[in-house]
């Protein structure tokens, strides 16, 4: 990979790692704005397209490898398929909990609403939280290998084993 290229990959990186770090103190923080559902809403709604755009650059991080170019989508999807599988099952759950957590704390802000549904829900969310963090970032300094960019031996083996 040429400087150029690298160049454009931190910044991707720089971004990605931003976003995940916006996403983290989302979760960590939200319950300090109950009083004002507004405000609630507002971070829900950022935080989720916050969430799009990590998929989208993600995507745009594979689309862009050698690897994809030549047509070898599926060395891709099994390198990395924890990771496309985390992303979008932990959008689904954010956007899940984001929803019934606004709509329990629209009309009462204050009042204490953790059914046992929900509890199992938030669990979830948290845990699967940690889990994409973990791939999320591990993909995003993988997809960076040089080996992805360019031809080589080993690209010319997994040509050969497809």
């Amino acid at each position: 990979m040429n400087t150029l290229n690298s160049k454009k990959y931190s910044v991707t990186i720089i971004v990605q790692y931003l976003i995940l770090l916006f996403d983290i103190f989302v979760n960590s923080f939200a319950n300090f704005s109950r009083q004002n559902p507004i405000n609630l809403l507002i971070l829900y709604m950022v935080q989720d397209i916050c969430l799009i755009v990590t998929l989208t650059i993600l995507l745009v991080n594979f689309f862009s490898t050698y690897i994809f170019q030549i047509g070898l989508i599926q060395l891709l999807y099994t390198k990395f398929r924890i990771t496309l599988i985390l992303c979008i099952i932990y959008m689904i759950l954010s956007i899940s909990l984001h929803i019934w957590d606004i709509k329990v704390h629209w009309s009462s802000s204050f009042k204490y609403h953790w059914t046992k549904e929900f509890h199992v829900l938030y669990s979830l969310h948290r845990g699967v939280a940690v889990l994409y963090y973990y791939f999320y970032k591990r993909t995003s300094l993988r997809i960076a290998d040089p080996r992805f960019y360019e031809s080589s031996t080993w690209v010319q083996n997994q040509f050969s084993l497809s």
